[in-house]
This record gives structure tokens, sequence and C-alpha cells, in this order.
């Protein structure tokens, strides 16, 4: 095998796969080739879409992933390692978020904000990137979130976590330079998926409101989750000796009329 060669069969990992980005990014991964773990708490939800994605012909397993849980990320680890082999490929996307000012964000509620959304990741880290290193090759992308440059109104935790999360992968990927190892960030923008949607509907509508009385919403579309998916698998298909990253995906503005 050439030095900038990829394997043929590179298993992949999507952690938060049980709907939204997560979901459409383990069938993105699955049509391009790659064997998918899938990974929630609703692991209901990613045992429909493991069966739907070997209905299609490709290969996929289900598991529980909790990636506030020291022991879930690594008997999670384990098992996507037994039923796919190596792990070639990790995607971190499990995420949570809430609206409300920081005023009235208690600490308990931004404390779990911290422990999915910041070290969840570092957890996944732990758990893949070791192994990766040793076979000098491997992806792990994490999914980030526009807030992580522009923090918006009322979504204090959110934006400070997804800050912190590009710092982390910035110090990451400094650290595995040399190791064959890629860790990317994929930025979305506006995207319409199942997160917010538990939301009360008059605390959504006026964190939007918010968004327009700051600048921050330019126009009124939002990016269907596929658009993500796309993006991660185009990271990881890279050739060896390329990395992408970040990479930043925005919706287009409605075109204007004449």
């Amino acid at each position: 095998m050439g030095r900038y060669e990829r394997p043929a069969r590179r298993p992949a990992v999507v952690a938060g796969a049980s709907s939204g980005i997560g979901a459409e990014t383990a069938l993105a991964l699955a049509a391009a080739g790659h064997p998918v773990a899938l990974g929630a708490r609703r692991v209901d939800r990613c045992e429909e879409l493991a069966a739907r994605i070997r209905g299609e012909g490709g290969e996929a397993v289900a598991h529980a992933l909790d990636v506030s849980s020291d022991d879930c990320v690594a008997d999670f680890a384990a098992k996507a390692a037994a039923d796919l082999g190596d792990v070639e490929v990790v995607v971190s996307n499990a995420a949570l978020i809430g609206p409300g000012s920081l005023l009235d964000t208690d600490s308990e509620r931004l404390r779990r904000e911290v422990d999915v959304n910041l070290l969840g990741p570092h957890r996944l880290v732990r758990a893949f990137v070791p192994g990766m290193v040793d076979r000098r090759r491997g992806d792990i992308v994490f999914v980030s979130s526009d807030v992580a440059i522009r923090p918006r109104p009322y979504m204090g935790g959110y934006s400070a976590t997804k800050s912190g999360l590009e710092g982390l992968v910035g110090a990451l990927q400094m650290e595995l330079e040399g190791s064959g190892v890629r860790a990317s960030v994929v930025r979305p923008g506006p995207t319409w998926s199942e997160m917010g949607m538990d939301w009360d509907p008059d605390a959504a509508a006026m964190v939007l409101n918010q968004w327009v009385r700051f600048g921050q919403a330019r126009h009124s579309h939002f990016l269907k989750a596929r658009a993500i998916a796309d993006a991660i698998t185009t990271v990881v298909s890279a050739p060896r000796g390329v990395h992408l990253s970040p990479i930043d995906v925005n919706p287009e503005a409605p075109l204007e009329d004449a």
C-alpha cells in the first residue's frame, strides 16, 4: 500500500445518530461505502436507521451511546470495534441546546450542556483516537456551529460549549500533526433538525426574533441536514495528505426578484 492510499474498508462511528445531522451523516457515509456504527441515547431510532441501511445493501449496527458517561462511551467503542473492526472514522455530533437567558439559566443545566457538548467529544477522542494513532490513520470530525464564532443571544451555553469545542479541536490537531490522524471541524449555519424542536414555541419565537435584532439572520433560509452530512463525507473522503478543516456550511439566500 502506498503512503497516501486509503484502506479499502473504513469503519465509521456516528455519535448522536438518532436524528437530524447525525442520522443523515450515517446514511451518507453508508452510501459512500463505510460500514457504520450508530450511537445515541435513543437506541431504538438508531436500530431503525441501521436496519434501513442494511436493507439498502450497506453494513450498519446500532448500540446505546451516552457521551456524558465514560463507561458508556468505552462500552460503545468496544462493541463498534467488535462488530465492524478497527474504527477509521468518528463523527462527534451529539449535543444539547436549550433556549433562555444566562441570567435565568441555572448552573445544573449549563453543566449538562458542558458535559455533553464539550466533555462528550473529549470522551470520544480518548476512546477512539489512540488506536488511530497506533495504526497511523484515521479521521475524527467534530460538528460545531456558527455560534462558535458568532455567539447568539439566549443560547449562551451552546455558544460557549461550541467555542470551547473548537479550541479543543485546534489543540488536538496540532498534537496529532504527523500521526496520520486528522481532526476536523464542520461548522453548520442555521439547519433544520430535531434540535430545538422540544422548545416551548414562544421561547423559540423569542430566540429567532433576537437573531434578527442582532443581525444574525441575514435571510430566512435554513439548511437541510443532508447538506452537513455531505460536507462531513467530503472531509473524511479527502485523500491521505489532504486535511479539510474548518468547513463552514451555510444556507444560500433565496433568489431575489428581478
